[in-house]
């Protein structure tokens, strides 16, 4: 079957094989037929190593498809069934789980070091434990999450990462309150998703920053009420809320250095929320005093804060009632074979979102 694989960390090109073969079906396993999958930035992040990821591997973790076959002990999931991937699937037995906190399950991430393909040359692993850019995959039933038959793949395989991001930052780890000010720096997918949660939840002012003019454009297309260069947010702040600084703002590039400036732009009391995924040696500082002094909340968001389940679920509500708008966020769709000319696109900012249609 056909699959982009990168050889080595570090690489910024895939190579698109017709040699791969998806391996580990059996009990408690699913194969599945993928049909769409989008480009997120984290699957560059583990291209150049900035997200730890065992190479060679097959990116991609944001997928929708069909179920071919189920192993011995699946149950709820036949052949024909519509699913989206579930990178991070909760165990439902671990300490996390038992409080209620499935977004921080270890589970999922233990299946990262365990190879889903293999070539001639040798085994393959799948980012995330899963890997969505191909033709066929095999993962842990509970991976595989049914969706209705109304949500197309596309549209199912941005909620499978980038929009339950998103919209779970603002509504389940924020909790963004109605009439308040919101900043979101990095407008990607990830953060129009944000800045959809952040007007779901009726934020007042929402302020959209990013270096290139066509992501600030289309911000305002999706709920922003100004969009900003990164130079002009401190015109912004002193505008919109008197220099006292934002009620929340939302740091979705994954960086200490724009941290630092969500920090910065937060008012007294008010919350820093960090959704970006930045690499392990880039540390974030505050000082002890300014800690104390501010009393700001800094929350880190994983996977949008919350069950993740409960989120797809809300995510296709507000879809299916208007009230987010997941079509336009598809701003290229290509096949595998041009799945570096939409690397480069994801890279300069060109594109929100990328479909590739397998």
């Amino acid at each position: 079957m056909r699959a982009a694989v990168l050889h080595e960390t570090g690489q910024e090109k895939l190579e698109v094989l017709d040699d791969v073969e998806a391996v580990g079906f059996g009990p408690g396993k699913v194969r599945l037929r993928i049909r769409a999958t989008g480009l997120c930035h984290s699957d560059v992040s583990a291209m150049n190593g900035v997200l730890p990821q065992p190479a060679p591997f097959i990116p991609g973790h944001e997928g929708a498809g069909e179920v071919l076959d189920v192993g011995d002990g699946v149950t709820g999931l036949s052949a024909g069934d519509r699913v989206l991937v579930c990178w991070l699937p909760a165990c439902g037995a671990c300490p996390s789980c038992r409080r209620g906190q499935t977004q921080l399950c270890l589970a999922g991430f233990l299946n990262a070091g365990t190879p889903n393909f293999k070539r001639p040359g040798g085994d393959v692993f799948g980012f995330a434990g899963t890997g969505t850019f191909t033709e066929e995959v095999v993962v842990g039933a509970g991976c595989a999450v049914p969706i209705p038959d109304d949500v197309p793949f596309e549209i199912a395989a941005l909620i499978g990462c980038g929009v339950t991001t998103g919209l779970g930052a603002a509504i389940n780890t924020a909790r963004v309150e109605a009439g308040s000010s919101v900043a979101v720096i990095g407008c990607g997918g990830v953060g129009i998703s944000t800045i959809q949660g952040a007007r779901v939840q009726g934020a007042a002012q929402i302020v959209a920053v990013d270096p290139v003019a066509s992501r600030r454009e289309a911000a305002l297309r999706f709920g922003a009420t100004e969009a900003v260069a990164p130079d002009g947010l401190a015109d912004a702040k002193q505008r919109i809320t008197g220099g006292e600084g934002f009620d929340y703002v939302f740091e979705v590039v994954g960086k200490s250095a724009t941290a630092r400036t969500a920090y910065e732009h937060t008012r007294r009391g008010g919350t820093l929320c960090i959704v970006g995924a930045g690499a392990m040696d880039d540390h974030f500082q505050v000082n002890m005093f300014e800690l104390f002094f501010d009393e700001k909340r800094i929350l880190p968001s994983m996977y949008g804060g919350g069950d993740v389940l409960r989120s797809y679920e809300r995510a296709i509500a507000l879809w299916r009632a208007g009230r987010i708008d997941l079509e336009s966020m598809i701003t290229h769709r290509v096949r595998l074979e041009e799945v570096n000319d939409a690397l480069d696109q994801m890279r300069t900012g060109e594109s929100l979102r990328t479909c590739i249609q397998l």
